[in-house]
């Protein structure tokens, strides 16, 4: 028999308990910047080499957490249910954790490309430097989607959120779009929790569980009633 579809949403709340920190903290890692500025076509136009520091500080950070027990708990529920995990965030944790169905909806770190071109990708573990081209002779620059810029696997996301058997939501404030409207592509009858430290204001959606907790207790408790219900 064919495993049920499990398709979870996770945001930043999924990787702070690994140590990284969260776009809305009040120490973020945004603190002391101006979003505009590292995190827009406009702002890399004005100062790419401000812009690759900024990445190459993340890109260090991410090598230096470990995935937590969120990560590692929905990994292993690829043992019973086909897991697709849609993740707003750009670190590596849930491919370490070993989940084997990823979908990066706002870039990776750990990849970079051309300014001149959405593909080809390559893969980087060190730092990108103001001079570093890639063959196309565009300056290399984070694969990551900035504010602004379309969010290519945005289609493939909402054609998973709609084959769901089950829909999960961790870690998210559910206020960035669009990949807060995944919810909305979800049929009527399908189940859905959502997980995290404060339920986000969510109203209308038909078979809602919430889990209030932060990441690793909900992903053990959502374990739990999942496991009674295969």
């Amino acid at each position: 028999m064919a495993k049920k579809k499990l398709v979870v949403l996770t945001g930043a709340g999924v990787s702070a308990e690994s140590g990284i920190k969260t776009f809305r903290d009040s120490d973020g890692l945004w603190e002391g910047y101006d979003v505009m500025e590292v995190a827009s076509p406009e702002g890399w136009a004005r100062n790419p080499a401000l812009v690759l520091d900024f990445y190459n500080t993340r890109r260090r950070q991410a090598l230096e957490v470990a995935p937590n027990a969120a990560h590692r708990g929905l990994a292993a529920l690829e043992t019973d249910y086909e897991v697709h995990i849609i993740t707003q965030n750009i670190d590596d944790l849930h491919e370490r954790a070993g989940s084997t169905r990823v979908l990066h909806l706002h870039g990776e770190i750990f990849k970079m490309r051309s300014d001149r071109s959405v593909n080809p990708s390559y893969e980087i573990r060190d730092d990108i430097r103001l001079g570093d081209k890639a063959p196309d002779g565009g300056q290399l620059r984070p694969d990551i989607v900035w504010f602004g810029e379309a969010v290519p696997t945005i289609v493939p996301a909402s054609k998973l959120a709609a084959a769901a058997d089950i829909f999960v939501v961790i870690g998210t404030s559910m206020l960035v779009y669009p990949a807060a409207g995944l919810i909305d592509y979800v049929a009527a009858q399908v189940p859905k929790y959502i997980i995290d430290r404060a339920i986000p204001a969510v109203r209308g959606i038909s078979k809602l569980h919430t889990i209030e907790k932060p990441a690793t207790e909900g992903v053990a408790i959502l374990r739990e009633l999942l496991n009674s219900t295969v």
